[in-house]
Formats: structure tokens, sequence, C-alpha cells
């Protein structure tokens, strides 16, 4: 399920940003899990805690990755469309407890002797509190490795997967499909719970736009491609979100489950003022900050994610 219902006039921003924003049915804990919970993590006191499985927050791509997200918008001649952008998974790295770790391998570990090749124990890696491990997939490189991506503090956790997107756009398999496969080598992409993971726990959604109906003339505003960022942790659900994104429903309604709208936001083929079309420029003044929040995400974690880095024209040799 996702937000599309236009409560209000919204510009073609918004109204993509409403359209590609997911609702997860949300669940609530026990008293006696809620006292469970990590205080680094979630340090406030609530008499109800609510949550999501991450299963339930891919099953609301499975319509999209099939068929692609409409999003109402009207173009520079007053014309409405509904342009179409299909969804990839562009990276993905999920961080949580040592305890979350222990219980998913000792489910797997009978099940399965190959995943002890994909999946460390990080525990044991404590002494050099050392991350190594990246589960990037690239039409020419397969698995690689990135060195140097130290653990800044406990508040981090520990890594359970990463995975970053380095093929074309063309060669590149639905949402769907890529989560499919990373979960039979990590089952806990479907079993774990918001609860369970840190701060540092994110995903980037790429989206490629197919066409617009009615179709007819091709127009080069609306070839724009967007990368949107979503935390996966509670530890943000009840926090301020950017000012923006407060315009497209972001808020939670009683009995609609966990909407997880995009702290950040970078866009590639940007061209004219489709995107734009804010009389007082504060579509604008989103995409900087929302592209701004990007950048420092990725940096306070050290990580590059090449989907942004060609984004942003920015190429490594």
């Amino acid at each position: 399920m996702l937000i599309s219902d236009k409560l209000s006039i919204q510009t073609n921003l918004e109204s993509f940003l409403d359209c590609t924003t997911p609702v997860v049915p949300s669940q609530f804990l026990s008293k006696s899990e809620t006292r469970k919970l990590n205080r680094l993590w979630h340090p406030w006191e609530r008499e109800k805690v609510d949550y999501f499985v991450l299963g339930d927050l891919w099953n609301s791509f499975d319509e999209l990755s099939a068929y692609g997200a409409g999003v109402p918008i009207v173009s520079d001649d007053g014309q409405n469309l509904i342009q179409y952008f299909v969804p990839y998974l562009s990276a993905i790295q999920i961080f949580t407890s040592n305890s979350s770790v222990n219980c998913l391998r000792e489910e797997t570990d009978s099940v399965s002797e190959t995943r002890d090749s994909f999946s460390d124990s990080f525990s044991d890696e404590s002494e050099c509190e050392k991350l190594s491990r990246w589960d990037g997939c690239s039409s020419e490189e397969g698995l690689f490795e990135q060195d140097g991506f130290w653990l800044p503090n406990e508040r981090l956790g520990n890594l359970y997967l990463q995975y970053f997107e380095r093929s074309s756009p063309y060669g590149r398999v639905p949402l769907m499909d890529k989560i499919g496969s990373l979960a039979q080598r990590y089952p806990g992409l479907m079993s774990l719970r918001s609860v369970d993971l840190s701060p540092a726990s994110w995903m980037a959604v790429a989206w490629y736009p197919i066409y617009h109906i009615p179709t007819g003339r091709t127009i080069k505003d609306l070839q724009t491609c967007f990368l949107t960022y979503h935390t996966l942790s509670s530890s943000f659900q009840d926090m301020e979100l950017e000012e923006g994104v407060e315009n497209v429903e972001s808020k939670r309604k009683e009995g609609e489950g966990i909407s997880v709208p995009p702290f950040g936001l970078a866009t590639y083929k940007m061209q004219g003022d489709v995107w734009v079309s804010d009389k007082n420029g504060l579509d604008r003044e989103r995409i900087v900050s929302l592209l701004s929040v990007a950048d420092s995400w990725l940096k306070q974690l050290r990580v590059q994610h090449h989907d942004f880095n060609y984004f942003m024209g920015i190429r490594h040799g």
C-alpha cells in the first residue's frame, strides 16, 4: 500500500513523493518486549510501541515493482498526465544487535550450510570493529569489498547485510526479485522488525520513468530519474521529518499503518520546470535540502553509493 490520495492541491514533486512513499501495516510490541528494547536506539518511554516487519515493507512494493508507480502531474502547458516510474533496489544497509543476528543464525544453520560463506560472525570481529563485507553486485565486477569502513561507535550496531547495485538500469532485476534473491541468503531481510534495527539502517530506491498516460509526444521534462532514501529503523518514526515531506502525508494516520517517507533525495536528468512547479521556489529548496541530507548521510556512514555518485556526476575509475 502506498499513500496516493490527493487531499489537497499538490505540486508535481509533492505528488511524486506522495505516490512513492510506502505505508506498511503496523504491529505493537508487548510490554515485556518493550522492556527489552535497546535504549541507545529507543530512548523514549511510550505506553505503546509500534513497528513494522521488513517483509511487509517489501510487499508494499509488490505491485509497483511489477507495473510501476503512477504519479499524477501537470505538464508545463497545463496537461494532466500520469507518469509511471519503476522502482529498483539501489542500496541497503541493515544494522542490528548481536542478539538479533545470533537468533537469525540459529534459525538458518540447520537449513543451509552455504549461508556461512555469506554471513560472518560480527561479534567475533569486535576486536577490530571492522566492517569489510560488502554484497555489491555488478554486471562486470560481481562481488566486491570496501576496505577502511570502520564502526564509528556502538550505536551503529552489527552489519547484517549491505548491498549496492552497480548494474546499468537496463541490466537490473525488479525490486521484488532482488529482495527475494537476497532473502535466500539473508532471511532476516523478511523477518526482522523495524525495532530490531539500529538508526543507521537504511535503503535507497531508484525510480526510473517508463511511460506516461496519455501517450503521445515525448516530453523531455519527464525523463527525470529519482533516488529516494528511507530509514528502516523505528528510531526515527516519531522524529520531526524534513518540512517538505510532511506535506505529502508523512504523518501516520490511525489505522493506516506506518509511512516510510524519504529523508533524502537525488535526481538525474532534471530538465525544465515540471518537478519544480511551485511558484514560490519551495520545490527547489526542498530538492536542495533533501539532496544535502542524503549526501550527509552517506558521508556519515562512510559509504560510496554508486547510484548517488552517478546521479551527481561523480565518476570513479
